[in-house]
């Protein structure tokens, strides 16, 4: 009996093998399940999304709005740094801008060529100056101290007081000081009523600086304590026992878990703090001016206000809040930049 080739002893025939899917048909398989708009691996579709989040959306619509109308639009008038812009040139401040001549870049050299301008800019540069040395290490320090409180009603209490001064209005703080360090003031008058010589420190052009910084610290820097109590509320007490069992006292918890864990926050606030340097205050210079005089108490601020409004020069005001705000905006990218180089986020992710 002859056998066949593929055949079996008893002459029948094996099942036919199964063959294995080619690399074409497995990826063809695979992309008929998948559906078209999945896009790339684990990227949710964006109707999905807005499906999803239309509540959210909804939620924050009203606060993209008001943005857009108070902080956005308002951009659009800085066209008039580039014209001689008469208000009165038409029914309308709004319609006076199609009507105003074109100058070019004339308010820009009459910036370069203004003295007052670059008094100003002295003065607010000087003032960031002293207040990112003195002003901004104190939250943190507060912070700390506030976090070292065993006690939690003490702790709660002690960050009541300290952000209480944050919610009075620069016309209350400015009043506060002047009954404290005023020439009529508490100080003065007891120093007066002993045989001594009294003082004004609400006058003092010589100590204005230092006067506005201090004015800055009581009324902010319990405020501010609140993002680094968040921050260090998150830092785990396993690794605060792990440093005792070390054998690390207080001061090296503090020094090698504490200011590690705050290092991010402090990176984040430091370049908001330096893109906002050219703002120093508005309110708190103008209520003073009067006392210590234009020289010393004159910023960028009230220089814009003072030449807008008061003067009547909106293009010139114009331009210079342009320049202010250009030269803002690369301070926050070159301290981002500069904070990428250090390790930390800083506003945004490389």
């Amino acid at each position: 009996m002859s056998i066949t080739a593929g055949s079996r002893p008893d002459g029948t025939r094996p099942p036919a093998a199964v063959e294995e899917p080619t690399a074409a048909v497995a990826a063809a398989v695979t992309k008929a399940r998948v559906p078209r708009k999945a896009g790339k691996a684990g990227k949710i579709p964006f109707r999905v999304r807005l499906r999803r989040d239309r509540t959210l959306i909804l939620m924050t619509l009203p606060v993209i709005l008001l943005l857009l109308l108070f902080n956005y639009v308002p951009l659009l008038g800085n066209v008039v740094a580039f014209q001689d812009y008469d208000p009165y040139i038409s029914s309308n401040g709004v319609t006076a801008i199609f009507h105003s001549p074109w100058v070019g870049v004339e308010q820009f050299s009459r910036m370069i060529d203004d003295p007052l301008f670059w008094d100003a800019a002295k003065n607010t540069i000087v003032l960031f100056a002293l207040q990112l040395v003195l002003f901004f290490p104190i939250p943190i320090a507060l912070a700390l101290l506030i976090n070292s409180v065993i006690r939690p009603r003490v702790r709660a209490v002690a960050q009541a007081i300290m952000y209480l001064p944050h919610f009075f209005s620069w016309v209350l703080v400015v009043t506060v000081f002047q009954q404290i360090f005023g020439g009529a003031g508490i100080i003065a008058q007891t120093l007066e009523d002993h045989g001594w010589s009294g003082f004004d420190l609400m006058t003092n052009a010589d100590l204005f600086k230092y006067l506005v910084t201090a004015q800055a610290v009581w009324k902010d820097a319990g405020w501010g304590i609140i993002v680094f109590l968040a921050a260090l509320a998150a830092v785990s007490t396993d690794l605060y026992e792990a440093a005792a069992m070390d054998g690390a006292g207080r001061w090296r918890r503090m020094w090698h878990v504490t200011l590690p864990a705050l290092r991010p926050v402090i990176a984040l606030l430091l370049v908001l703090r330096v893109g906002d340097a050219l703002s120093v205050g508005f309110e708190q210079f103008l209520l003073q001016r009067d006392a210590v005089g234009v020289g010393v108490s004159e910023v960028l601020d009230t220089y814009v206000w003072n030449m807008g409004i008061q003067n009547g020069d909106f293009s010139y005001a114009a331009a210079v809040g342009l320049v202010k705000g250009v030269i803002g905006i690369c301070l926050v990218l070159g301290a981002n930049k500069f904070a990428h180089l250090l390790g930390e986020q800083g506003v945004y992710q490389k």
